[in-house]
């Protein structure tokens, strides 16, 4: 079913994540501080697609993607406006880190989560943390790595869940689990710096985590 989507941001999550959108045939709005932002200017002329400000593009979205960076998260979602964000899933892919310091570290952790304070802050709002733990190429072609690795939900509405569920697996993911509440968003978001770690021994983005399981098990959250 097609679809119109706002991803809010126009670095390389929100390019990747809108011009996937895009080739999977669905109307995607890209959103910017301003309407004539460059990169989302860019993304409309490639792809066909809008190129809006924060609250136009928020507005435009039956879902709203948040692929701006988690220091400018908040403020982006303010601009975009509550009412054009209430009653919407409100996909949250952002990351509180701090790049004050090196390596860079949570500035949200341990009893709260960026997730948390994006529902609490937008309560009309769905909010569904997810796409957190890999690079934005991974988490638009999951079958660039090799096996069933996996991605993770958070969130308190089963309806957002499912629809956010929905567009994962048209991006090709198989493994999904549903890790429960909005509170469980804390979990993914503290794997990020082992994430940044795992790079630097690296040396490369393509990677992600396998799960494994007794083959006996049924899986429950697949």
């Amino acid at each position: 079913m097609t679809m119109r989507y706002a991803v809010l941001g126009t670095g390389m999550v929100g390019q990747a994540l809108a011009r996937k959108l895009r080739a999977l045939g669905h109307e995607v709005a890209m959103g910017a501080r301003a309407p004539d932002n460059e990169k989302a200017a860019g993304f409309a002329a490639e792809t066909g697609g809008l190129a809006m400000d924060f609250a136009a593009a928020a507005g435009f979205g039956d879902m709203v993607i948040n692929a701006t960076s988690g220091a400018h998260a908040l403020d982006a979602l303010r601009q975009a406006g509550a009412e054009n964000l209430t009653g919407k899933v409100l996909v949250d892919i952002s990351n509180p880190l701090d790049f004050s310091v090196k390596p860079p570290v949570l500035s949200v952790v341990n009893t709260d989560s960026l997730g948390e304070t994006v529902q609490r802050t937008f309560p009309g709002s769905r909010v569904v943390k997810t796409l957190c733990t890999v690079n934005a190429n991974v988490m638009v072609d999951p079958a660039r790595l090799p096996g069933e690795h996996v991605i993770f939900l958070s969130g308190d509405d089963a309806d957002a869940k499912a629809q956010t569920r929905a567009m994962l697996e048209a991006f090709g993911w198989r493994q999904i689990i549903d890790l429960g509440g909005i509170d469980s968003a804390r979990a993914q978001e503290m794997m990020l710096p082992m994430w940044l770690r795992v790079w630097g021994a690296l040396g490369t983005l393509d990677f992600n985590w396998v799960l494994t399981r007794r083959p006996d098990q049924d899986p429950a959250n697949r």
